[in-house]
């Protein structure tokens, strides 16, 4: 019989911390009869675990004296050795826990997951992967914020992860793997993506070359590869773009008598592509690259999600997904770079 999972939660790490991380938790908890540690500072999360009822719950409290803030450079968290989020990620690297969730500064979380838990052999950047909807299926996205400044080898390295994810974790057979652009041209592009489109030609997996925007979501492309400065905000714009479609569609059903009445008809078509696009249902991003398991959420995120990726979490430890991906890798000829 398996051990239970122990996940570790940076408690102090999103907008609303520690209160939203513990409702999570205890969600989480409740819902998954899961084990988690809340990391932070332990009279503010004691006072928030007071609030809720826990009884029966396998919820342990782990302090940590520090905070990374939102604001702060990443490598505060090298600096900050009692920080939350370093502090979690040792719990992962003592054995004590098996996955850290994290709705804080996603660059120190990052940092902290590769120098506590050190980088898969033959990746030099981990990177943030991120599911999108699309027409047919799914699209993996990456890096969608860890990375802002990035060099060809980085994004050939992230191309790779993305195979190996899609392929093994997304269970698509032959993963399409495109490099995002501002046309398919080999012309277009910037330095990076045409030095980068370079070095992906030559590998042996389905690269499909340059890919635009709309592809991310008409279903032609399974993985799409970008530095983590464009990757976040396309992030951000098609959550965005997600709420204003959902708000202007609430604005149109109720300004008209026969729009209410189609809306009764048609509303379990609209709950269903709610939960479609609705971030929250995935709850966190993969960080892929490090030795362990480690999902980041935003840092608004509600209760609902940073449960979902706690549960996401769970899944992953218990399903060794990280390791077969290091193992992957290897086969792949990345542990050689």
């Amino acid at each position: 019989m398996q051990e239970k999972i122990t996940i570790a939660i940076d408690a102090m790490g999103s907008d609303t911390s520690p209160v939203t991380e513990v409702a999570a938790a205890v969600s989480a908890c409740r819902q998954w009869n899961m084990s988690v540690i809340l990391v932070g500072d332990r009279e503010r999360i004691q006072q928030e675990l007071g609030k809720h009822d826990t009884k029966g719950l396998d919820l342990g409290v782990q302090h940590a004296s520090e905070v990374v803030g939102m604001h702060d450079a990443a490598s505060d968290a090298l600096r900050k050795k009692d920080s939350s989020i370093w502090v979690a990620f040792n719990l992962v690297k003592n054995g004590e826990a098996q996955a850290v969730v994290s709705a804080g500064n996603s660059g120190a979380t990052m940092a902290a997951g590769m120098f506590v838990l050190k980088r898969v052999k033959g990746i030099e950047r981990p990177a943030i992967a991120t599911v999108f909807p699309n027409l047919t299926g799914k699209t993996l996205i990456l890096d969608v914020g860890g990375n802002v400044d990035c060099k060809p080898q980085h994004l050939e390295q992230f191309a790779i992860m993305g195979h190996v994810y899609a392929k093994h974790v997304m269970h698509i057979p032959e993963p399409r793997v495109g490099l995002l652009s501002n046309g398919e041209e080999e012309k277009k592009g910037t330095e990076l993506t045409r030095e980068t489109h370079a070095l992906l030609k030559d590998h042996k997996f389905n690269y499909v070359g340059y890919v635009e925007g709309r592809d991310i979501f008409n279903g032609t492309t399974d993985v799409v590869v970008c530095d983590g400065f464009v990757g976040n905000i396309v992030l951000k714009l098609s959550e965005g773009l997600a709420e204003a479609i959902g708000t202007m569609l609430k604005r149109q059903i109720k300004s008209r008598f026969l729009s209410k009445l189609g809306y009764l008809l048609a509303r379990p078509s609209f709950k269903l592509f709610k939960k479609k696009v609705d971030y929250a249902e995935f709850g966190g991003a993969p960080l892929l690259g490090i030795n362990g398991t480690g999902l980041i959420c935003h840092g608004g995120s509600s209760v609902k999600a940073i449960a979902n990726a706690i549960h996401m979490a769970e899944q992953f430890a218990s399903g060794q997904i990280n390791e077969r991906l290091a193992q992957a890798l290897v086969d792949e000829g990345v542990s050689a770079a």
